[in-house]
């Protein structure tokens, strides 16, 4: 510093002192320009208080000699305590050489600026707060200070600072909040100790109302939770639950929909408490707002249905991420399946831009686990726009939705308890909105379809009920469904083979309704047969499924449709069946389930007396696709009590090609016979005049079997048939002779005859052609 330079109205002995290197001759220059300015400011000579505060800056504070400025702001901490109240007129002149100074190389340097500005701070009180956003600045910088001197000094400042914040009525919190979202997001873990320290004082002053910036700050606030200090974490976890115990207090005064999308973001991160804060927000985000959150369900799902799946070493996230699927399934409405309206010029005009949100949430998200649904949903969560309820109701885009569930059921890593949820929620919509969910069947049906062969049997349950409820609503009547909203949502799938209009009627009736409808399902939609059709096909493909799964599929599926339809649509459909080896596989498992299943009681009473023409009908059905295996249909025969078809059809199987598969059948019919399902059967025994034709089928069972167990059986049972001369009394000579059943039926059961027949003959050129015997018919019969 040029000695000889004028620096009045400072006193060479001051200016001297000023530059010295021991602190007291510096402070003793402070009290000396302490006084100077007290009667600089007791003249109203503004001037010259300002020619000094300028001196000290420019000279000392700024100067490139480092006892220089440690004296500069020492003089300058001096002349904020003379000015007294009076300091407010010059804060910014005091306090931005002091600032610069918070940049200094040298610590000890630092922490006199620190010392000079909590000074100032402290003689200014609330004329500061024009100034907050470069105190704070300033501040923010020395809390991560690596000099324990000078972040005990910035500490003292930040008190100093919270209390006059806290005093006072005239912070001005606009101004702050884009400081505040810059510095929220620094990885330095004192200065997020700093911030989470400020947001806290700010929460508690009741004239400063932060909720309604929480969006711009709720990001980086989930940032410094997953931090690695536990101090850090916990004074997050203390200031995020102070903005929800404020929100529940004001739930009308919450932006819902700024925050769903940050929300839904944080649901998907690997850190535990993390996850856990923000599923509890989201849980009370979705109770508090209601349909508000709506245009975000798609996210919501996303983020949570994977949470189902988890362990017990997640059982909190679990039984959040529950809640909150079964808040947000509540949501949807029937008034979600209303059309759609057009949105008016003025709505578009002031809608944010969905691009804009998409941006604007990228920046802030710093990426989140990438997982098989995940990864594609990530860069679409923030399209959904929120909509205002002030212009318009909340309305229900299903693409989204339709996709996230979609992708989930395709992942077959996903967990048991996610499969389910999705499933419940497919179920759901086809209830409250069936006319938009028959927009997506098409895409989600083979999806549908395939989880069918899924391990656990809730999972294929619940899926039974969906496919279920697509079969028979009344939304799915049209032939066609509407397109969906997104060309690259509809997936084509196979279908079997189905019958030609060309083709011989299925009944000798004229209610065939052409391909889309089986003849015996008018509460049917169009989607129930290509349902059957679907089914048999996946049997076909995956024997497996059929063996395993099979009985169980069709057992829960004649709970949940009518049995009737069932059978007859299956019956239509095998009757057409090019695999004959299937064909007869699926009837043997038909007519299992038929005769032994509790959930078939019903229609096996409908087709024990043939009394009606309906029921005539489905024999009839049943009989002809029945017809490929042989066994079967003399079992229906005996379930229907046509005993003397019955016995004209053994007569056919000396005819047959006798296998030991044929025989394993037959040995299975005579011990259905004993079962209580056959006890009218076995009680009819008793009655040898009106059922000769019974106890004539019977035995040619017994002719065809080798000296088995079930040849034993059969035999000791016949051995039971009474005398019929014994049986007679005085009012059975008396009656009249009965006709035979089916005498009074219009079942033409000579064209039943040369219809089993016809399938047999069918079956046999196929079994040779198959062992390379061409058209030769070799008959014998294999042991």
């Amino acid at each position: 510093m040029n000695p000889e330079k004028d620096f009045a109205p400072l006193t060479p002995n001051i200016v001297r002192a000023l530059n010295d290197k021991l602190y007291e001759k510096r402070k003793v220059a402070a009290l000396e320009i302490e006084k100077l300015v007290r009667e600089f400011v007791a003249q109203n000579n503004t001037v010259q208080i300002k020619h000094v505060i300028q001196t000290l800056s420019q000279e000392f504070a700024l100067s490139q000699h480092p006892h220089s400025r440690k004296g500069g702001l020492i003089g300058l901490a001096a002349c904020s305590i003379a000015l007294g109240k009076d300091s407010g007129l010059y804060l910014k002149e005091l306090i931005e050489p002091v600032l610069t100074c918070f940049n200094d190389a040298d610590s000890r340097l630092r922490y006199y600026a620190c010392e000079a500005l909590y000074n100032i701070v402290k003689v200014a009180r609330g004329a500061v707060l024009p100034h907050f956003n470069v105190l704070f600045d300033g501040l923010s910088k020395l809390a991560a200070d690596p000099d324990p001197n000078v972040k005990s000094g910035s500490e003292l400042l930040d008190r100093l600072l919270k209390d006059i914040v806290t005093e006072s009525n005239k912070f001005d919190l606009v101004s702050f909040i884009p400081l505040l979202r810059e510095r929220i997001y620094s990885n330095n873990q004192y200065a997020r100790q700093f911030i989470i320290s400020w947001i806290l004082v700010l929460e508690s002053v009741p004239d400063i109302n932060l909720l309604d910036y929480l969006p711009e700050i709720l990001d980086g606030l989930f940032q410094i939770l997953g931090d690695n200090g536990k101090e850090i974490r916990k004074m997050c976890e203390v200031v995020l639950g102070e903005f929800l115990k404020e929100i529940k207090k004001n739930p009308s005064s919450v932006k819902f929909a700024e925050m769903a999308n940050i929300l839904v973001i944080h649901c998907q991160t690997t850190d535990d408490l993390i996850q856990l804060t923000a599923m509890c927000w989201m849980r009370e985000f979705i109770q508090l707002a209601g349909r508000v959150m709506l245009p975000y369900s798609s996210g919501i799902l996303t983020a949570v249905l994977p949470c189902l799946a988890y362990d017990d070493r997640k059982k909190s996230i679990k039984e959040v991420a529950n809640v909150c699927n079964q808040s947000l399934m509540k949501l949807v409405t029937p008034e979600d399946d209303e059309p759609d309206e057009l949105k008016s010029a003025v709505q578009r005009q002031t809608e944010p831009n969905p691009e804009d949100s998409v941006e604007k949430q990228t920046g802030t998200a710093n990426g989140g686990p990438s997982g098989s649904c995940n990864s594609s949903f990530s860069s679409s969560i923030s399209v959904f726009t929120p909509v205002s309820t002030d212009r318009a109701p909340v309305t229900l885009n299903l693409d989204g939705i339709v996709q996230v569930l979609n992708c989930h059921l395709s992942d077959m890593t996903i967990g048991m308890m996610t499969r389910i949820a999705v499933l419940k929620w497919l179920y759901h919509l086809y209830i409250k909105t069936p006319r938009k969910m028959f927009r997506h069947t098409d895409s989600l049906f083979p999806i549908l379809l395939q989880t069918l062969s899924d391990e656990s049997d809730e999972v294929v349950l619940k899926d039974l009920e969906v496919l279920a409820e697509i079969a028979s609503s009344p939304a799915g009547q049209t032939d066609e469904p509407g397109p969906a909203d997104g060309p690259d949502l509809r997936v084509s799938h196979s279908e079997l083979q189905m019958p030609t209009p060309g083709r011989a009627s299925l009944l000798n009736t004229p209610s065939t309704k052409g391909l889309e409808y089986s003849p015996s399902t008018p509460t049917m939609n169009s989607y129930f047969y290509k349902f059957m059709i679907n089914l048999l096909q996946r049997f076909s493909s995956e024997r497996k499924l059929l063996e395993v799964r099979g009985p169980f599929i069709i057992r829960q599926l004649c709970l949940l449709l009518n049995a009737e339809n069932i059978f007859h649509s299956m019956a239509d459909i095998l009757l057409w069946e090019e695999d004959l080896k299937f064909a007869s596989t699926m009837v043997h498992t038909l007519n299992t389930i038929l005769l032994t299943s509790t959930e078939l009681f019903q229609l096996r009473n409908q087709l024990k007396d043939l009394k009606t023409l309906e029921s005539q009908n489905l024999f009839c059905c049943l009989y002809r696709s029945w017809c490929h295996n042989p066994v079967t249909t003399v079992s229906l025969c005996f379930l229907t009590q046509n005993y003397r078809h019955a016995y004209d059809l053994i007569q056919k199987f000396g005819d047959l090609e006798v296998t030991v598969d044929f025989l394993t059948e037959v040995d299975k019919l005579v011990q259905l016979i004993e079962c209580p399902i056959f006890t009218y059967l076995r009680l009819q025994l008793l009655d040898v005049k009106n059922n000769p034709y019974l106890i004539k089928a019977l035995y040619g069972l017994l002719m065809l079997l080798p000296q088995s167990s079930a040849f034993q059986l059969l035999s000791h049972r016949l051995q039971c048939v009474p005398n019929p001369e014994l049986l007679q009394t005085e009012d059975s000579l008396k009656a009249a002779p009965k006709s035979q059943k089916g005498d009074s039926t219009s079942i033409d059961y000579t064209e039943l005859l040369q219809h089993f027949e016809k399938v047999q003959n069918q079956h046999l050129e196929v079994r040779h052609q198959r062992s390379g015997r061409g058209d030769h018919l070799d008959r014998r019969v294999v042991l």
